[in-house]
């Protein structure tokens, strides 16, 4: 068993990279639900709805969310009609959140009802939220606290944040099967997502944590970072608040209590001393997903690392 714990457009783009090569029956995806939220009454959650469209074909290659090919009319139509337009659902997306919202309106969990949409879409690999409880990433900022949803999509992350808290974690339990996979893994990587808000959210639930700790599985984790900026999204503003490095550097203390080994851009060679100096391996290469060919390649050389060693039954044709 392979297990990836993944969240935004990064996370989507590793697991792209592992369908390539790890067997669909044997990837596990443990996604962040830090960024759900209740959107005109439904039920949305964007990153369990990324890697479900990645996994099955049909993430937007465009947008790096959403469905390819998707269409806006009901968002614009919803605009006509005075509702809050900022936080874009496309029309054929909108079929995946009624449906989710129907099915825990019933009494499904949110494990169930993603299994359910999962299969529907022809995904063969397991794909569990973090959480059936509700965890939601809040974020401090001079406007106030803010949804991550408010923070990143409403305001482009342009406001400063001053703190992160994750509301709910303190009382969540990790979904069924997400602690099991982490202890069974043969491998357990941690997709180059941003470490504070994608990844962070499914560290504060302290099974899920301690289960890191546990496994005889290698963690191993690629950097989001490269050289002092992050590759997309605001993960150099959230480590400076959170008082790490932004750099690679900084993604290793951030997960330094489990983290066997981290994979850099060539770019940052100098920061290997620095990095191994902390206990952590250091493996460079080529970290920047550009097209399949670059998820592929990232994703077989974060596995081999992870299994020590190339291993055929891993190989996809």
């Amino acid at each position: 068993m392979i297990v990836v714990l993944t969240g935004g457009t990064g996370g989507a783009k590793f697991v792209q990279g592992l369908q390539q090569v790890v067997p669909a029956d044997e990837l596990t995806a443990i996604v962040n639900t830090g960024d759900d939220l209740i959107w005109w009454g439904l039920h949305v959650s964007p990153d369990l709805d990324s890697i479900t469209y990645a996994l099955a074909g049909m993430l937007s290659s465009e947008r790096g969310w959403g469905l390819e090919g998707d269409t806006f009319q009901c968002l614009e139509r919803m605009k006509m009609l005075g509702a809050p337009g900022w936080f874009q659902l496309g029309d054929r997306d909108l079929a995946t959140h009624l449906r989710r919202t129907q099915l825990l309106a019933h009494g499904t969990s949110l494990t169930d009802a993603t299994a359910e949409i999962a299969t529907s879409l022809g995904v063969h690999s397991r794909i569990l939220p973090m959480s059936n409880q509700p965890v939601e990433t809040r974020v401090m900022t001079a406007m106030g606290e803010l949804s991550f949803q408010e923070y990143f999509v409403r305001e482009h992350y342009s406001v400063a944040p001053t703190s992160v808290r994750f509301r709910g974690a303190e009382h969540a339990h990790a979904a069924p099967g997400v602690t099991d996979a982490i202890e069974r893994a043969h491998a357990v990587m941690i997709a180059p997502s941003n470490p504070i808000t994608s990844i962070g959210p499914i560290l504060a639930v302290a099974e899920i944590r301690d289960a890191l700790s546990r496994t005889s599985a290698r963690v191993v984790t690629v950097s989001p970072i490269v050289g002092d900026a992050a590759v997309s999204g605001p993960a150099a503003a959230l480590m400076e608040m959170q008082g790490l490095p932004v750099s690679a550097a900084g993604v290793a203390e951030y997960y330094r209590d489990f983290l066997d080994c981290l994979i850099i851009d060539d770019r940052d060679e100098r920061l290997r001393e620095a990095i191994q100096s902390t206990g952590v391996e250091i493996v460079t290469s080529s970290t920047i997903m550009k097209n399949i060919d670059d998820k592929t390649a990232l994703a077989r050389l974060s596995l081999e690392v992870a299994l020590q060693a190339a291993q055929p039954a891993y190989a996809k044709a």
